[in-house]
């Protein structure tokens, strides 16, 4: 299913319609959740690393602390987990609700692909989201980073900006975005597949969404761990 979602994927005619109605959906079950998960997140992580840099007398190194932490991990990790709990559970429970109620059987009886129909645009959709999700936890992250270090923790308003790209640049940024491609498009599949291949009724459809955060969980955490290594190891990154 994935190489078939993969060669359909910009196969004319393009599905802009589902595409775009996907990506509302799939934004609109994500974005509250990657707030609030976010928002107390990349605040907790960088209160406690101003502290340690508060002991040492060096408070005003917070934000190149709160950029490193926020871009390298606490985006790509807090988008895998909002679009594999939130985005690919949307799409099982739309898939296979469509598949237990025969629409699936009836598309490929008149001749429809469904891959291309429905798949593709489901894939795209979830990269999208999952692209613009991190992008959007990164700037949450640089804020409340900005509201602990300057009005709590006694850091100066222009150090923090000024050293934000002290431990990180451009190539850093493009891998966090690159992660997030990644995490959206497996989500995207795992949830596609799980929808398109339940079998018997409603209970089946609450059983694969269930497999579908269980199993988008476990492919993105390793898929972090190999996207979080490779860069380093070709010298892309850290350097």
């Amino acid at each position: 299913m994935s190489i078939e979602a993969f060669r359909t994927m910009f196969k004319r005619p393009l599905q802009w319609r589902e595409f775009v109605q996907q990506t509302w959906f799939i934004a609109r079950v994500s974005i509250g959740p990657a707030i609030f998960v976010g928002i107390p997140l990349t605040c907790l992580v960088t209160f406690q690393f101003n502290e340690v840099l508060r002991e040492v007398g060096a408070i005003d190194l917070s934000g190149s602390g709160a950029a490193l932490a926020t871009v390298t991990q606490i985006g790509p990790v807090v988008a895998t987990l909002v679009v594999a709990g939130a985005g690919a559970t949307a799409i099982c429970a739309d898939l296979g609700a469509r598949t237990i109620r025969e629409e699936i059987d009836a598309m490929e009886v008149l001749g429809i692909n469904v891959v291309h129909r429905l798949v593709a645009p489901r894939v795209l959709a979830s990269i999208f989201c999952g692209v613009m999700l991190n992008a959007l936890i990164i700037l949450i992250g640089l804020a409340g980073g900005y509201v602990f270090s300057v009005y709590l923790q006694g850091a100066s308003p222009a150090l923090y900006v000024a050293d934000l790209n002290l431990l990180i640049g451009v190539p850093d940024l493009v891998q966090s975005e690159c992660k997030a491609l990644v995490f959206g498009m497996l989500a995207g599949l795992v949830g596609c597949y799980r929808g398109l291949s339940v079998k018997g009724g409603p209970k089946a459809v609450g059983n694969a969404v269930n497999e579908t955060v269980v199993y988008s969980f476990m492919t993105l955490f390793v898929a972090n761990l190999f996207l979080t290594a490779l860069p380093y190891q070709l010298g892309l990154v850290g350097k």
